[in-house]
């Protein structure tokens, strides 16, 4: 009797789990180690299905035995378990890599420095309200490989990659791409080398074919650049500002795809989603839609149901006069301008959280415009202060979410709006993002209930 193919799977998270469920199905021997604890429902799924697993530690010994190990994409290459893999000749691949393995479906993916997930659920959306039997999955939170476990058979899959899945997909090769942006992110993952996070994103469509296309922001200087530098051989579909030769154009009022007949436009006031990087976003997703064969008919109809994921632009609510805007995700400078760029009313702008070596040029002509009043808000608002005294006319510190919103509602009047952009990571007074933008919420409604 030959042997099983030993396949050990580090990290226990829903993309790990994932992998050892779809692996263990398909008769691999699999073990699983989880350096943390894993949660109650994941060690569940384990133990019912007989999958061996370890908690709190790497066996070195055990997962050094392995004939390819799956490693969660939050697990750097510099790991050292990762490290001594590699120096002993095991494959080390991304969950979305093995998954692919055992699916037809043709591949949309998605990936950029921000808008990323609002262009995955989108082009899912458009897809999906067509009739397609479309599968959703990756960074936006659900595992390939775990849907493809229970069962599921699709036609084509949307899938959101951050860099650090593509580090782990060599070959990737998708039917249809979307690079949106790079701007500087996760440096501290590529040795702080802008070029090294630069080269991950252009995984994407490195291994690309003439059947395949990007459709890629021909507006980003830095991704202009590295096309390039290493041109892709996959059909090029560039989304640009108005009169410049693309497959769609951002005009006004309106986004305008480019046909062999005729253009086809879809105006600003027939999309949910707002903001000029949100056109951009929606530009993208309908190009995909339209290769995967949706109507001009339903993409409209679709475009009109869409509600994005929570904390982008999220508007809670409104009081006294005063409307409240959640973006919690807009965690970097790039996504806080997109933010600051959408508004239309006068804002009263809440920022601040841990620094990640942020500069601030890009925002102050924006800033200058368009914010009457800053709020910081983190355990340490001192270059915040700093770099924003002259620019904003009222400047505010404070050291907790409750303080700094009763601020912006004393500091705002009824017609604007008070914004939560912080261009910062949460982990100084929250969770993550998501912790600090439903606080946001709850507060908002405090004050819609109590006015």
């Amino acid at each position: 009797m030959s042997r099983k193919e030993q396949i050990v799977v580090l990290g226990g998270g829903e993309s790990g789990t994932g992998a050892a469920l779809l692996a263990a199905q398909k008769g691999y021997a699999v073990f699983l180690s989880e350096k943390g604890q894993l949660t109650d429902a994941y060690r569940q799924q384990l133990v019912e299905r007989g999958i061996p697993f370890e908690e709190g530690a790497h066996s070195a010994e055990q997962i050094l035995r392995a004939d390819k190990v799956i490693k969660s994409p939050g697990i750097p290459d510099t790991a050292s378990m990762v490290v001594q893999l590699r120096e002993k000749g095991v494959p080390v691949i991304d969950e979305l890599s093995f998954a692919l393995g055992y699916t037809r479906a043709k591949v949309i993916a998605i990936t950029g420095t921000n808008g990323k997930t609002t262009t995955t659920l989108l082009t899912y959306h458009l897809l999906k309200e067509a009739g397609l039997k479309v599968g959703l999955a990756g960074n936006v939170g659900y595992s390939l490989s775990a849907l493809l476990a229970a069962g599921n058979e699709y036609d084509w899959l949307v899938l959101e990659v951050s860099s650090f899945q593509l580090d782990g997909m060599p070959g990737f090769r998708p039917n249809t791409g979307i690079l949106l942006n790079i701007t500087p992110d996760h440096l501290d993952r590529y040795n702080h080398k802008f070029e090294h996070y630069v080269a991950s994103k252009l995984q994407l469509c490195r291994s690309m074919t003439e059947e395949d296309a990007l459709i890629f922001n021909a507006e980003d200087p830095v991704l202009l650049s590295a096309l390039q530098a290493q041109p892709s051989k996959g059909q090029l579909l560039p989304v640009a500002g108005p009169g410049i030769e693309a497959a769609a154009n951002l005009d006004e009022e309106w986004i305008r795809i480019k046909g062999p007949v005729r253009d086809t436009l879809y105006p600003h006031n027939d999309i949910v989603l707002r903001g000029r990087h949100n056109y951009l976003n929606t530009a993208c997703a309908v190009l995909a839609a339209y290769r995967a064969g949706v109507s001009e008919a339903s993409i409209r109809l679709s475009l009109l149901s869409f509600k994005n994921a929570p904390h982008r632009l999220e508007k809670v609510g409104e009081a006294g006069g005063v409307e409240w805007v959640n973006d919690s995700k807009a965690t970097n400078v790039d996504a806080a301008w997109y933010a600051l760029d959408a508004m239309q009313k006068p804002i009263v702008w809440i920022a601040g959280g841990v620094d990640k070596g942020n500069d601030y040029d890009q925002l102050a002509p924006l800033v200058r415009q368009k914010v009457k009043a800053l709020v910081c808000m983190g355990k340490d608002n001192e270059k915040l202060l700093r770099y924003f005294d002259g620019i904003v006319p009222n400047l505010y510190s404070s050291s907790s979410l409750e303080e700094a919103m009763q601020t912006a509602a004393a500091a705002a009047q009824p017609g604007d709006v008070v914004l939560l952009a912080p261009a910062c990571a949460s982990f100084d007074l929250f969770k993550n993002y998501v912790d600090r933008g439903n606080q946001f919420r709850q507060k908002v409604e405090e004050f819609k209930n109590s006015r």
